[in-house]
């Protein structure tokens, strides 16, 4: 995680950095006035801002929407002030969370730890891979193997199945007949464009409104066939 330390007590600043790295956190940056925080949130994207509320050039709570402008990342106050209104002042201006002075570091730590644990849990639901595959007029669910058109159940044929899967996969890609076989029946299989046109004429009677002119499996014209994402229907 990027984190960035602002705080006008070169003291904290020290100590913080120190045990941070201790804890494994590389890419730290200080700050000690609002101006020097807003250069750093600038020029670097950060995933975490302690912002001291005290600074010598301003509020914290003042500089709290000026940070929400430029950045979404995590925003800890500290703050020696622990009246309810001080505390909800934080959050009005922006921030995520607050930690009264005198602290403890490592409570500091246990809440970054949670932060980076949401972060590093996003990018992972991120990258998992699509298992339903949706085109509005019909779908094709990986997991349970069935293809679903216009709220209906549709019996596949494996092959079928596995040709509309790897399109449906590659949408908006035109693909030639030699592509599609290597891609779904293999190299061991010898080349037939009568099966590649069997299995898109199969598809066909089962996705489109009307098979003979298709919306969703389309013909590119002396270059191949495609499955397109966006169909009006």
């Amino acid at each position: 995680m990027n984190i960035l330390l602002v705080d006008d007590e070169p003291s904290i600043l020290t100590m913080m950095e120190k045990v941070l790295r201790k804890e494994g956190y590389t890419s730290i940056q200080t700050a000690a006035s609002a101006e020097e925080a807003m250069q750093e949130i600038n020029h670097l994207s950060y995933d975490v801002i302690l912002l001291d509320v005290m600074l010598p050039d301003g509020s914290g709570f003042d500089l709290g929407p000026k940070i929400r402008e430029k950045t979404n990342a995590y925003l800890l106050y500290l703050t020696a002030k622990t009246s309810d209104l001080d505390v909800l002042t934080g959050f009005a201006m922006g921030g995520d969370d607050y930690v009264t002075k005198p602290f403890n570091p490592l409570e500091i730590v246990a809440r970054m730890k949670a932060v980076e644990r949401r972060i590093h849990h996003t990018q992972a639901s991120d990258n998992k891979p699509t298992l339903v595959h949706d085109f509005g007029y019909f779908s094709i669910n990986e997991i349970t193997k069935e293809l679903t058109v216009n709220g209906k159940t549709v019996p596949c044929p494996a092959m079928v199945y596995k040709l509309l899967l790897y399109l449906a996969k590659n949408p908006n890609r035109v693909f030639t007949k030699a592509d599609l076989f290597d891609a779904v029946w293999g190299m061991d299989h010898i080349a037939d464009d009568n099966t590649i046109m069997v299995h898109i004429r199969r598809i066909r009677e089962r996705i489109e409104p009307n098979p003979s002119h298709p919306q969703f499996l389309i013909t590119v014209r002396g270059l191949g066939y495609k499955l397109v994402k966006d169909s009006s229907i």
